[in-house]
């Protein structure tokens, strides 16, 4: 499951772990986040080899401007606490999956 996390966990939860963690800056107020809510929270379940977590941009803006959020949703993918890439937007459950697994 996609747990969301404050600006107070970022550090500890994406840049101090190992591995591959998925991070998704959204709002509440954002329809493509919704849309993408439900997908995200499915590969949360399915891939074990792969943390996922929620970051909400209107709770922790610091976090969105040190990673210049400016358009949500927007997926970055962490590997041992670097960011190694940005998926801008609604994406299929298949393609984003695919993204993550190139890094593993």
């Amino acid at each position: 499951m996609a747990k969301i996390i404050k600006t107070s966990q970022f550090k500890g939860e994406v840049e101090e772990s190992k591995g591959v963690v998925v991070v998704d800056f959204f709002a509440t107020w954002c329809g493509p986040c919704k849309m993408l809510a439900p997908v995200f929270e499915s590969l949360g379940n399915e891939m074990d080899d792969a943390k996922f977590i929620k970051v909400d941009i209107d709770q922790s803006l610091e976090i969105a401007q040190k990673f210049n959020i400016s358009t949500v949703p927007t997926m970055m993918i962490f590997k041992d606490g670097k960011p190694v890439e940005s998926l801008v937007g609604f994406m299929p459950k298949e393609a984003i999956k695919s993204k993550v697994k190139s890094h593993l």
